[in-house]
């Protein structure tokens, strides 16, 4: 049971935000499979049982294998992944982990993504790794159950 309504239920600008946020990535060109495989791998980082259950439902939907989903925690040790899908998965890694190194997100990780994606692409993968980032943080404090969604 969740310890409150959730805010992006309880304050409806909460969620017209990040749908506004989600809509904003999807028209920087990111591939909306590859923002899945991103936000899932937030997700298990972060802890977030609900997000975790949401988004292979989500890449399933978009027509992404189940091979791949099982292998996203385990990405570097898998060849299943292109060296885009690497670049965003690392960068998303560093920057959900933004606190583990005094620079945030390398230098070696950003100049790779950047050599996959452009400019308005990054902008978009950054903001949607941020997006997810909020998303669990707002489920893990008021513990949104798994498939609640």
């Amino acid at each position: 049971m969740s310890r409150i309504t959730h805010p992006a239920f309880g304050l409806p600008d909460v969620m017209k935000g990040l749908q506004a946020i989600g809509k904003a990535v999807t028209d920087a060109g990111v591939d909306p499979k590859l923002a899945e495989l991103v936000s899932l791998r937030a997700s298990q980082i972060n802890g977030c049982g609900a997000c975790v259950d949401l988004h292979p439902k989500i890449a399933l939907k978009l027509g992404e294998t189940p091979e791949r989903l099982f292998a996203v925690a385990a990405w570097r040790e898998s060849p299943l992944f292109t060296g885009a899908e690497r670049a965003a998965l690392a960068l998303g890694e560093e920057l959900t982990r933004i606190a583990d190194r005094p620079e945030g997100v390398t230098d070696a990780v950003w100049d790779e993504a950047a050599k996959h994606f452009d400019e308005k692409q990054l902008q978009g993968l950054v903001t949607s790794i941020a997006a997810i980032n909020v998303w669990n943080r707002m489920n893990v404090a008021v513990r949104q159950m798994a498939g609640s969604f």
